[in-house]
């Protein structure tokens, strides 16, 4: 049973950086054909995509968010990590991580994690 886990800092502050990290158990960051992904969800509203990475390494990213955006990953920690930059109120958000046999198509999904952005 594959099993997906965020974690990082509840709280950040505007202009600072959001790092969040999503450990894999399970399944591998390396698994062929998969795509690990971010998503978030602001309070009262639909899904947004962020970006992903693939099994190979390579990253795509919301047209939107990708200057500030970027996704890694630890193949020896079995992780891939978020790492959006300067952050304003509007980034406030339930952050997800999910694993995606093809893009936007998801079978695992972590718990969430709550993150606002205030000073």
């Amino acid at each position: 049973q594959v099993q997906l886990r965020e974690s990082g800092p509840g709280l950040v502050k505007p202009s600072q950086t959001l790092s969040l990290t999503c450990t894999i158990s399970g399944g591998s960051v390396t698994t062929n054909d998969l795509f690990w992904s971010w998503i978030r969800q602001p309070q009262g509203k639909g899904l947004e995509w962020i970006g992903a990475i693939g099994y190979d390494g390579s990253t795509y990213y919301d047209p939107s968010l990708k200057s500030r955006t970027s996704i890694s990953r630890d193949t020896s920690k079995n992780q891939f990590t978020l790492q959006l930059n300067a952050v304003t109120p509007e980034d406030t958000a339930v952050y997800y991580c999910a694993r995606a046999p093809r893009f936007y198509l998801y079978d695992y999904w972590g718990q969430g994690t709550p993150v606002t952005v205030s000073s």
